[in-house]
Protein backbone atom coordinates (compact mmCIF):
# COMPACT_ATOMS: atom_id res chain seq x y z
CA UNK A 1 0.00 0.00 0.00
CA UNK A 2 1.34 3.43 -0.96
CA UNK A 3 1.40 5.94 1.89
CA UNK A 4 0.66 9.61 1.22
CA UNK A 5 3.29 11.86 2.79
CA UNK A 6 1.93 14.24 5.44
CA UNK A 7 2.08 18.01 5.38
CA UNK A 8 4.13 19.64 8.12
CA UNK A 9 2.09 21.35 10.88
CA UNK A 10 0.50 24.72 10.01
CA UNK A 11 2.75 26.40 12.59
CA UNK A 12 5.69 24.87 14.42
CA UNK A 13 8.81 25.84 16.29
CA UNK A 14 11.70 23.97 17.85
CA UNK A 15 15.23 24.17 19.11
CA UNK A 16 17.62 22.41 16.74
CA UNK A 17 21.01 20.75 16.91
CA UNK A 18 23.00 20.84 13.65
CA UNK A 19 25.82 18.38 12.99
CA UNK A 20 27.33 16.11 10.31
CA UNK A 21 27.34 12.40 9.73
CA UNK A 22 29.99 11.22 9.91
CA UNK A 23 31.66 14.04 11.86
CA UNK A 24 34.96 15.07 10.21
CA UNK A 25 37.71 16.86 12.20
CA UNK A 26 36.76 20.26 10.71
CA UNK A 27 33.00 19.81 11.23
CA UNK A 28 31.14 21.79 13.89
CA UNK A 29 28.15 21.04 16.08
CA UNK A 30 25.86 24.04 16.45
CA UNK A 31 22.38 24.84 17.69
CA UNK A 32 19.62 27.37 17.44
CA UNK A 33 15.87 27.84 17.28
CA UNK A 34 13.47 28.00 14.33
CA UNK A 35 9.87 29.04 13.74
CA UNK A 36 7.69 28.25 10.69
CA UNK A 37 4.25 29.78 10.10
CA UNK A 38 2.81 28.50 6.82
CA UNK A 39 -0.41 30.51 7.24
CA UNK A 40 1.56 33.77 7.06
CA UNK A 41 4.30 32.30 4.80
CA UNK A 42 7.00 33.26 7.34
CA UNK A 43 9.98 31.60 8.94
CA UNK A 44 12.75 32.61 11.31
CA UNK A 45 15.96 30.78 12.14
CA UNK A 46 18.34 31.91 14.91
CA UNK A 47 21.61 30.16 15.63
CA UNK A 48 25.23 29.52 14.87
CA UNK A 49 25.74 29.11 11.13
CA UNK A 50 26.78 25.60 10.10
CA UNK A 51 28.81 24.99 7.96
CA UNK A 52 31.10 27.87 8.87
CA UNK A 53 34.88 27.69 9.13
CA UNK A 54 36.11 29.36 12.30
CA UNK A 55 39.66 28.40 11.27
CA UNK A 56 39.36 30.29 7.96
CA UNK A 57 37.37 33.33 9.14
CA UNK A 58 38.64 33.66 12.71
CA UNK A 59 35.14 33.68 14.20
CA UNK A 60 31.88 31.76 14.57
CA UNK A 61 28.88 33.33 12.86
CA UNK A 62 25.58 33.70 14.73
CA UNK A 63 22.68 34.75 12.52
CA UNK A 64 19.01 35.56 12.91
CA UNK A 65 17.16 35.36 9.60
CA UNK A 66 13.50 36.17 9.10
CA UNK A 67 12.08 35.13 5.74
CA UNK A 68 8.80 36.47 4.34
CA UNK A 69 8.01 34.47 1.21
CA UNK A 70 4.82 36.48 0.51
CA UNK A 71 6.80 39.73 0.42
CA UNK A 72 9.74 37.87 -1.22
CA UNK A 73 12.21 39.40 1.28
CA UNK A 74 14.56 38.10 3.93
CA UNK A 75 16.25 40.07 6.69
CA UNK A 76 19.47 38.88 8.35
CA UNK A 77 21.11 40.08 11.55
CA UNK A 78 24.60 38.69 12.25
CA UNK A 79 27.17 38.66 15.03
CA UNK A 80 30.77 37.44 14.72
CA UNK A 81 32.01 35.65 17.84
CA UNK A 82 35.79 35.33 18.09
CA UNK A 83 38.20 33.94 20.66
CA UNK A 84 41.61 34.97 21.80
CA UNK A 85 42.63 32.27 24.25
CA UNK A 86 39.88 32.32 26.86
CA UNK A 87 38.65 35.82 25.91
CA UNK A 88 35.46 36.00 23.82
CA UNK A 89 34.61 38.93 21.57
CA UNK A 90 31.31 39.77 19.88
CA UNK A 91 31.12 42.06 16.85
CA UNK A 92 27.74 42.92 15.28
CA UNK A 93 27.93 42.76 11.48
CA UNK A 94 25.94 44.75 8.92
CA UNK A 95 22.30 43.75 8.56
CA UNK A 96 21.28 42.36 5.19
CA UNK A 97 18.07 42.17 3.20
CA UNK A 98 17.69 40.04 0.09
CA UNK A 99 15.28 38.28 -2.25
CA UNK A 100 13.46 35.35 -0.60
CA UNK A 101 11.16 33.30 -2.81
CA UNK A 102 10.34 30.24 -0.70
CA UNK A 103 10.47 29.11 2.91
CA UNK A 104 13.50 26.92 3.62
CA UNK A 105 11.27 24.00 4.52
CA UNK A 106 7.91 24.32 2.73
CA UNK A 107 4.88 22.77 4.42
CA UNK A 108 4.24 20.45 1.47
CA UNK A 109 7.87 19.57 0.74
CA UNK A 110 7.24 15.82 1.05
CA UNK A 111 4.33 15.87 -1.39
CA UNK A 112 5.98 18.34 -3.81
CA UNK A 113 8.96 16.03 -4.19
CA UNK A 114 6.93 12.80 -4.11
CA UNK A 115 8.67 11.51 -1.00
CA UNK A 116 8.56 7.79 -0.43
CA UNK A 117 8.13 6.13 2.93
CA UNK A 118 11.47 4.57 3.86
CA UNK A 119 10.51 2.53 6.89
CA UNK A 120 10.49 3.17 10.60
CA UNK A 121 13.54 4.11 12.65
CA UNK A 122 14.35 5.15 16.19
CA UNK A 123 15.09 8.90 16.36
CA UNK A 124 15.66 10.77 19.62
CA UNK A 125 14.28 7.76 21.49
CA UNK A 126 11.02 7.75 19.51
CA UNK A 127 9.68 5.64 16.65
CA UNK A 128 9.79 7.72 13.46
CA UNK A 129 8.59 7.40 9.88
CA UNK A 130 11.34 8.20 7.37
CA UNK A 131 10.29 10.11 4.23
CA UNK A 132 12.97 10.34 1.52
CA UNK A 133 13.00 12.51 -1.60
CA UNK A 134 15.39 14.02 -4.15
CA UNK A 135 16.02 17.77 -4.14
CA UNK A 136 16.59 18.99 -7.71
CA UNK A 137 20.28 19.82 -8.09
CA UNK A 138 20.95 19.24 -4.38
CA UNK A 139 20.75 15.51 -3.75
CA UNK A 140 18.68 13.44 -1.34
CA UNK A 141 16.86 14.51 1.82
CA UNK A 142 15.09 12.50 4.48
CA UNK A 143 12.64 13.86 7.04
CA UNK A 144 11.99 11.71 10.10
CA UNK A 145 8.54 12.38 11.56
CA UNK A 146 7.24 10.99 14.83
CA UNK A 147 5.40 7.80 13.81
CA UNK A 148 1.94 8.40 12.34
CA UNK A 149 2.17 12.19 12.88
CA UNK A 150 3.36 15.33 11.11
CA UNK A 151 5.91 16.20 13.85
CA UNK A 152 9.48 16.61 12.56
CA UNK A 153 12.21 14.99 14.66
CA UNK A 154 15.19 14.98 12.26
CA UNK A 155 16.16 16.22 8.81
CA UNK A 156 19.09 14.69 6.90
CA UNK A 157 20.32 16.33 3.69
CA UNK A 158 23.05 15.00 1.46
CA UNK A 159 24.44 11.51 1.08
CA UNK A 160 23.66 9.55 4.24
CA UNK A 161 26.37 7.05 3.26
CA UNK A 162 28.91 9.83 2.65
CA UNK A 163 28.82 13.17 4.45
CA UNK A 164 25.34 14.40 5.36
CA UNK A 165 24.02 17.43 7.22
CA UNK A 166 21.80 16.44 10.14
CA UNK A 167 19.41 18.64 12.11
CA UNK A 168 17.59 17.27 15.13
CA UNK A 169 14.43 18.96 16.46
CA UNK A 170 14.14 17.67 20.03
CA UNK A 171 11.22 19.78 21.28
CA UNK A 172 8.94 20.58 18.35
CA UNK A 173 5.92 22.62 19.40
CA UNK A 174 2.79 23.37 17.37
CA UNK A 175 1.39 26.19 19.52
CA UNK A 176 0.47 29.50 17.88
CA UNK A 177 3.50 31.70 17.12
CA UNK A 178 3.12 35.37 18.14
CA UNK A 179 3.68 38.00 15.43
CA UNK A 180 6.60 39.62 17.31
CA UNK A 181 8.72 36.51 16.65
CA UNK A 182 8.91 37.57 13.00
CA UNK A 183 9.90 41.18 13.71
CA UNK A 184 12.90 41.99 11.52
CA UNK A 185 14.74 44.31 13.85
CA UNK A 186 16.11 44.27 17.38
CA UNK A 187 13.53 46.83 18.54
CA UNK A 188 10.78 44.26 17.99
CA UNK A 189 8.91 46.17 15.31
CA UNK A 190 6.76 43.82 13.26
CA UNK A 191 6.53 45.90 10.09
CA UNK A 192 8.53 43.26 8.22
CA UNK A 193 5.95 40.53 8.81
Amino acid sequence: MTRIPPLLPQQWSSAYISYWSPMMPEDQISSGYCWFDYTRNLCRIDGLFNPWSERTTGYRLWMSETGNASARRTHKQKVAYGRDGVELSAQPLAEESALFEQLYLPQGVLREHRARHDGRHEVLGLVADAWTYQRPGKGPATLFLKADTDLLLRMVTGDADGHASVRDFPNLCTRSIPAWIFAADAAGRSDFA
